[in-house]
């Protein structure tokens, strides 16, 4: 049986991440491939309850370097209890957000920390994705949508425009670091058009490594 792959949806809070992994998800189930649709922080039990004490709260509740142990934590879970197990199994992982949103917010936006972030990524996980699509969109109009949600899990939301900037410009940049598997996708674009696009790399990256 051969390996599944893991594909991951990164960018700014409300840019359509969670909207387009799902459709990407229910587009290759429809060709006849296996999926397993997950997300960040969270995926496995464990990191369910981790996801609470960092979506949730004041943005001062904890330290950046707080959040990225936290992050690991709740990855670390996430890898041996959801990833690992369906990769082996032969299906493709779908995730919304992945180790990217934590060399970004933590990394870079939030603190100077990438050293951290990296240094435990290469202890504690030692897994990067096959494909990466960066959904890119204005940081105002994303942010107002996030907001619009409502759901209570808005803290990062909550540290306001300026740092929706600095994400936007943190994903830009690790795009190009990692241009290898990093796609970026115009996330103002209508949904089907942004969906369609993503369908087609997926597929040439799919045929591509069989």
């Amino acid at each position: 049986m051969s390996r599944g792959f893991l594909i991951t949806f990164e960018g700014i809070d409300g840019s359509g991440k969670t909207t387009q992994s799902t459709r990407l998800a229910e587009a290759l189930t429809a060709l006849g491939q296996t999926c397993v649709k997950t997300r960040e922080p969270g995926g496995s039990t464990g990191a369910e309850l981790i996801r609470k004490l960092l979506v949730e709260g004041d943005t001062e509740r904890w330290s950046a370097q707080t959040e990225i142990l936290l992050f690991t934590a709740a990855r670390r879970d996430h890898l041996e209890k959801t990833i690992i197990p369906s990769l082996e199994q032969g299906h493709h992982v779908i995730s919304d957000r992945f180790v990217d949103s934590t060399r970004v917010y933590q990394g870079v936006a939030r603190a100077s920390l990438r050293s951290m972030v990296d240094a435990l990524h290469d202890l504690a996980i030692q897994t990067e994705a096959d494909l990466t699509f960066v959904i890119d969109m204005d940081p105002e109009r994303a942010l107002s949508r996030g907001l619009a949600r409502n759901c209570g899990e808005d803290r990062f939301e909550d540290f306001g425009l300026e740092f929706q900037k600095s994400l936007r410009a943190g994903f830009l940049e690790l795009a190009g670091e990692y241009h290898k598997r990093c796609h970026v996708i115009d996330g103002m674009r209508e949904i089907d058009l942004i969906a369609a696009e993503i369908l087609r790399i997926t597929q040439e990256v799919l045929n591509e490594r069989r």
